[in-house]
C-alpha cells in the first residue's frame, strides 16, 4: 500500500467539526437525555467490603417498598462459562466480567455490586437499596501488588493457577499470568557494559477521570430484543458482553452509542448494561441507572498500580547494549489487566540488542483495571526514562544525545518480537533539538528541565462503513466508531479527499449496531487509521461507480475515464463529484457503497516531551513553568484534533506525575473517591502546552495516518521526574510525585 505526506485539498486542514453546534448548543444526545415510556430509575447497591463472603441476601422488604418494580442480585444472572472475548483495547475472561457485574457468592472489591433497584425515581429506589438485607462474612485482602503475591496472600480465587507461558502452577494463587519475553544474551549484554544502572519503581492506581459518569438505558421488549442506549467506546463490544453475560443471542441485542463524555480506555468493559436490562425485564418497562461519581472511582476500571525493576547497561560511549524489566502490574479482581502492553513498551523506543522482559498480572483487592490510553505504557516510560537520564548522568552525555544515539529505527525488532516498519522517533528527537524550548535558556534556583520519550504501538482490529450519495452530490457516511476524539469529522475528511468533495459535504453518523458492519471499540489509536482507511476504501468504490455511470451517461469506455483530483475526465466531457451525481441522479441506481477492513499491523506512535519546572523546598510543590510536546502522527488529518490530543494527553500525565491517586485507608477502602479529594489538573496547574507536529507517514495507511490518541500520556511522568531531579539532584522513584513525596525526598536528602 502506498503512503505519503503529498499535497491534499482537505487533510491537513482545519474545519470547524461537524459535532460541534449540537455540543455546544446542549442539543447532543447523552445517554441520561434518552427518554421512553415508562422510564423507571435504576440503583445498584454496592459492598462496604473490599473482601467478603456473601452468607445470604435478602431482598423482601425491598420488593414490598411502594413504587419499586425490580430487584436483583447475583442469583438472578445465568452462569457463564469461561470463555475469553477480545474487547478491542485487552481481552476479558465472561465469566469473571459477569461475576463484576454482579457479585455471585464473594465480594472482591469495597464498590462492588452486590443487588439493583428499580423504582419511579432515584429517591425510592436508593431507599429500597438500603432496605436489603446482607450477611457478610468479612474476609482478609490485600492491595498491594507485592503483598498480593505473597505465598500467605489472602486468595481471591482458589481457582486461579498462574499460567508462565502456557504451563500452569499446581498451586493456586493471586499471579494470574507470567509473561517472559527475551532478546539476545542478556549476561553477555551486561558484561559489555561499562556503567550499568538499576531501580525500582512504584505507581500508583489512577482513574480515567471521564467528566461523564457511567449510564445505561435498557429495554427488553414484548417482542423478545433486547435494546440499549450507553455511554460506550465500542457499542458492538457492548452487544456481545451483555448477551454473554445474559446468554441471550447476540442478534436479540441492539446498542446504540449516545455522544460519550469522555472514556479514555474506561468505557469499553459493561458494568451497568446487563443489569439494567435484567431490571428490564423483570419490570416489564425501561430501565435507567447513572452511576454516582462515588461508584465510578469505586465499581469501575482503574488504570493498574504497578512495582518495577529496571536495570539497563551502557558502554562508555553511551550505547545502551543491555536492558532487563521486572514488572508487576496490579489487575485489580479479576485477571486480565494492562501487564501485556507494559512488557511490549518498556524498552521499545530503544536499539538495545540484548534484552529480558518479565511481567505479572496480579490479582487483589480493588476494582478490576482497565485500560487508561496506551495502558500500561506509561508505567514503564516513567522507570525506562528515568534509568536511561541517569546513565548519561553517569556517562557526562547530553540527554537528547543518548536518546538520538539509541533511537528505535526502521527495521528493529522488539524484544516482544515485531520488527519496525518506517517510524517516526528520530525525527521527532531532531524536532526538539530544533525547538524554542530546549534552545531556551532555563535559569533561576530549584528549576529543571526533563525529557522523555514514550511510544504506543497503536492497532488496527476490524471497522465497517456505508456512504450513499445524495441528489445533490452530498454523502452520507455511516459508520460505527464512537466518537471520542473528533473522529467523525477526521474520517470524513478522508473520504472527501478520496472525492474531490469539501469536508461538509460528508454527512458522517455513527449509529446503531443492527445499521453497520462490525465495527471494534474506539480506543487503541485506531479509529482515524482504521476507520478511516474503510472510508477511502468506500470512497474508492463509489469513484468506480461513478466512473462506470459517467461512461455510460457520456457513451465512451469505462476505461477512458479518469479521475484526477476529484474531478472525472472522459474523451470529450468532464465534470466534478457534485456535478456528476446531480446528473446521474436524474436516470439510474442510487450510489451507494461499503467497506469493513481489518488491518492487521501497528500504527507504531511515538511522542517526546520536554518539561521545565520549579520545585518549593519548603513545601514540595511542583510547579510546570513550560512544556512541549513532540509527536509523529503520520498525516494530522485535522492538525487541531491533533494539537488538541497531544495537549490533552500531556495534561493528563501531568496529573499522573503530580497528584493523582487512589487512597486506601488500613481497611483497603478508599478514602478519596469524589473529585473533591481525587485531585486532579486544574487550568491553574499547567501552563500552555505547545505542540510540534512530526509528519513520517506511516506506511500501512494510503495517507500515512498513524493513532494520535495515547502516545501523549507517556513521556509526562518520566520528563517531569528528569525535570525535578535536575532542579534538586534528588530522584524520586514512585508516583505521585505529590508535594508531602517531593518534601520528604527533599529533607532526607538535605
Amino acid at each position: 500500500m502506498s503512503s505519503g505526506n503529498g499535497n491534499y485539498r482537505v487533510l491537513g486542514t482545519r474545519p470547524r467539526r461537524h459535532d460541534g453546534a449540537e455540543k455546544v448548543t446542549g442539543s447532543a444526545i447523552y445517554a441520561n437525555d434518552v427518554q421512553l415510556p415508562g422510564l423507571l430509575t435504576g440503583f445498584v447497591l454496592r459492598s462496604p467490603h473490599p473482601h467478603a463472603r456473601i452468607r445470604s441476601i435478602d431482598t423482601s422488604e425491598a420488593e414490598a417498598t411502594e413504587g419499586v418494580f425490580a430487584v436483583i442480585s447475583g442469583k438472578d444472572f445465568p452462569e457463564v462459562a469461561d470463555k475469553v472475548a477480545d474487547l478491542g483495547e485487552g481481552s476479558v475472561n465472561l465469566s469473571y466480567l459477569s461475576g463484576n457485574v454482579m457479585a455471585k457468592g464473594k465480594v472482591l472489591y469495597k464498590g462492588h455490586a452486590v443487588a439493583a433497584v428499580a423504582a419511579v425515581n432515584i429517591h425510592v429506589a436508593e431507599e429500597a437499596a438500603s432496605k436489603i438485607k446482607i450477611d457478610y462474612e468479612v474476609l482478609p485482602s490485600v492491595t498491594w501488588v507485592l503483598d498480593a503475591m505473597a505465598d500467605d496472600a489472602p486468595l481471591l480465587h482458589e481457582n486461579l493457577f498462574t499460567d508462565h507461558m502456557g504451563e500452569k502452577d499446581e498451586k493456586p494463587s493471586n499471579t494470574a499470568v507470567h509473561m517472559h519475553f527475551e532478546k539476545g544474551n542478556i549476561e553477555e549484554g551486561f558484561a559489555a557494559a561499562d556503567v550499568i544502572v538499576e531501580r525500582e519503581f512504584k505507581t500508583a492506581t489512577v482513574h480515567q477521570g471521564y467528566i461523564e459518569p457511567h449510564v445505561s438505558v435498557a429495554d427488553w421488549t414484548t417482542s423478545g430484543r433486547l435494546k440499549i442506549w450507553t455511554a460506550t467506546q465500542g457499542a458492538f463490544t457492548a452487544r456481545q458482553q451483555t448477551a454473554e453475560v445474559l446468554q441471550i443471542p447476540i442478534s436479540d441485542v441492539v446498542v446504540t452509542p449516545c455522544e460519550i463524555g469522555g472514556g479514555f480506555g474506561g468505557k469499553i468493559a459493561v458494568y451497568l448494561e446487563p443489569v439494567t436490562a435484567l431490571l428490564s425485564k423483570k419490570s416489564g418497562r425501561p430501565v435507567r441507572i447513572s452511576m454516582t461519581r462515588a461508584g465510578v472511582f469505586e465499581g469501575t476500571g482503574p488504570t493498574p498500580g504497578s512495582f518495577m525493576r529496571v536495570k539497563i547497561g551502557a558502554t562508555s560511549d553511551g550505547k545502551l547494549v543491555a536492558g532487563e524489566a521486572w514488572l508487576a502490574y496490579d489487575a485489580g479482581a479479576y485477571p486480565g489487566g494492562m501487564i501485556g502492553p507494559g512488557c511490549m513498551c518498556v524498552f521499545s523506543c530503544y536499539d538495545i540488542e540484548h534484552a529480558v522482559v518479565d511481567g505479572y498480572d496480579v490479582c487483589m483487592n480493588k476494582p478490576h483495571t482497565q485500560a487508561y490510553r496506551a495502558p500500561g505504557a506509561t508505567q514503564v516510560a516513567f522507570a525506562c526514562e528515568q534509568v536511561v537520564d541517569e546513565i548519561a548522568e553517569q556517562l557526562g552525555i547530553c540527554k537528547l544525545e543518548i536518546r538520538q544515539l539509541n533511537a528505535a529505527k526502521e527495521g528493529m525488532r522488539r524484544v516482544d518480537g515485531p520488527v519496525y516498519p518506517r517510524i517516526g522517533l528520530v525525527e521527532c528527537l531532531d524536532a526538539v533539538a530544533q525547538s524554542d524550548h530546549w534552545k531556551s535558556p532555563l535559569e533561576g534556583e530549584n528549576r529543571g528541565r526533563g525529557i522523555a520519550a514514550g511510544f504506543w504501538f497503536g492497532c488496527g482490529l476490524k471497522s465497517s462503513v456505508s456512504a450513499s450519495v445524495n441528489h445533490d452530490g452530498t454523502v452520507n457516511l455511516t459508520e460505527g466508531s464512537p466518537d471520542i476524539g473528533g473522529t467523525r469529522t477526521s474520517i470524513a475528511m478522508q473520504l472527501a479527499e478520496v472525492l474531490g468533495i469539501d469536508t461538509f459535504d460528508v454527512i458522517p453518523q455513527v449509529v446503531d449496531t443492527d445499521s453497520v458492519g462490525y465495527t471494534d471499540v474506539t480506543g487503541g489509536s485506531r479509529v482515524t487509521f482504521a476507520t478511516g482507511l474503510a472510508a477511502y476504501e468506500a470512497g474508492l468504490d463509489l469513484q468506480r461507480q461513478m466512473a462506470g455511470r459517467a461512461a455510460d451517461l457520456w457513451e465512451c469506455s469505462a476505461d477512458d475515464i479518469s479521475v484526477v483530483e476529484g474531478e472525472f475526465k472522459g474523451p470529450d466531457k468532464s465534470a466534478s463529484f457534485k456535478e456528476l451525481a446531480q446528473e446521474l441522479f436524474k436516470d439510474g441506481e442510487p450510489l451507494v457503497a461499503r467497506a469493513s477492513v481489518a488491518p492487521d499491523c501497528s500504527t507504531n506512535g511515538f511522542a517526546v516531551h520536554i518539561a521545565d519546572v520549579e520545585v518549593d523546598p519548603e513545601t514540595g510543590k511542583v510547579t510546570i513553568l513550560r512544556y512541549t510536546a513532540i509527536q509523529d502522527a503520520g498525516k494530522a488529518i485535522h492538525p487541531s484534533y491533533v494539537e488538541g490530543q497531544m495537549q490533552g494527553g500531556a495534561v493528563q500525565g501531568i496529573g499522573w506525575a503530580l497528584n493523582e491517586e487512589y487512597f486506601f485507608n488500613d481497611n483497603d477502602t478508599m478514602d478519596n473517591a469524589s473529585f473533591l479529594d481525587y485531585r486532579m489538573p486544574t487550568m491553574l496547574d499547567v501552563p500552555m502546552i505547545d505542540t510540534i507536529i512530526v509528519e513520517v507517514a506511516n506506511p500501512d495507511h494510503p495517507y500515512g495516518v498513524r493513532g494520535v490518541g495515547e502516545p501523549p500520556i507517556v513521556p509526562p511522568p518520566a520528563a517531569i521526574a528528569n525535570a525535578i531531579s535536575e532542579a534538586t539532584t534528588t530522584r524520586f522513584f514512585e508516583l505521585p510525585m505529590s508535594p508531602p513525596k517531593v518534601w520528604k525526598g527533599l529533607s532526607e536528602t538535605s
